[in-house]
């Protein structure tokens, strides 16, 4: 995992929900930055749960939101907006995680790995 950036490294953390049903181990974070400062985030990661055989999944989040393009390159973001941007990315791979199953556009989002 080459994770270049304060935001990177923060990002590519794994982390274990608020009420701790599921850890999301994020093995691996790759962001392409695109000429439209828009991103793409890919992340290779394994879904653990209680009495659940662990899941090994590729998640693609494309990111269109600019206001945050400066935290993504940032060799010292403000803490509080870095603490926002992974925030809402944990929130958004949570949302995915929960809808997958029955959303198209979460379900494209994923592949599960073998």
């Amino acid at each position: 995992m080459v994770a270049q950036t304060p935001a990177e490294r923060a990002l590519a953390r794994s982390y274990t929900t608020g009420d701790g049903r599921i850890s999301f181990r994020i093995s691996d974070l790759l962001v392409e930055h695109h000429p439209n400062r828009s991103l793409t985030l890919t992340y290779w990661l394994t879904v653990v749960r209680p009495d659940h055989q662990d899941e090994r999944w590729e998640f693609t989040l494309p990111w269109e939101d600019k206001s945050f393009a400066d935290i993504f390159t940032s060799p010292s973001p403000d803490p509080d907006r870095l603490g926002g941007l992974v925030h809402l990315v944990h929130a958004l791979l949570e949302e995915w995680w929960y809808t997958k199953g029955r959303e198209r556009q979460s379900a494209k989002m994923g592949r599960r790995l073998l």
